[in-house]
């Protein structure tokens, strides 16, 4: 049987994680889940437990598919936020594995930018 790759996209931030599956070209759109799909208070959107049951599920979709190989684009909010994932991000590419999905490379994709905006300055 050949193996068939695909590419998830994990949209971290300190409010929501939302996983995302592609092709490899990341041009068809196969799943998406997010934490607010799985739990119901707004401020557990962005938990670990959250990621991890969102990162099940679509594991279970990918294998409908017949996916079976991923690799794995990180992404936190990013520009003039923050730019180091929410703590979402590990808790989904554990759980990725242990669903039994192979993990081929694990990408940064957060976005930096070169001399944009004005940061917000505090209040005095």
């Amino acid at each position: 049987m050949s193996q068939k790759w695909g590419l998830v996209h994990i949209y971290a931030s300190y409010n929501n994680t939302i996983l995302h599956v592609t092709d490899v070209t990341g041009a068809e759109t196969i799943a998406k889940v997010s934490g607010g799909m799985i739990v119901r208070n707004q401020r557990d959107e962005s938990s670990p437990y959250a990621a991890m049951q969102a990162a099940f599920k679509i594991a279970e979709l990918m294998r409908d598919k017949g996916i079976d190989q991923v690799h794995v684009k990180v992404r936190a909010a990013g520009g003039q936020k923050s730019k180091n994932p929410g703590p979402g991000a590990q808790a989904a590419i554990r759980a990725l594995s242990r669903a039994g999905i192979k993990i081929g490379r694990i990408e940064d994709a957060t976005p930096i930018p070169h001399d944009g905006t004005t940061p917000k300055r505090k209040n005095r």
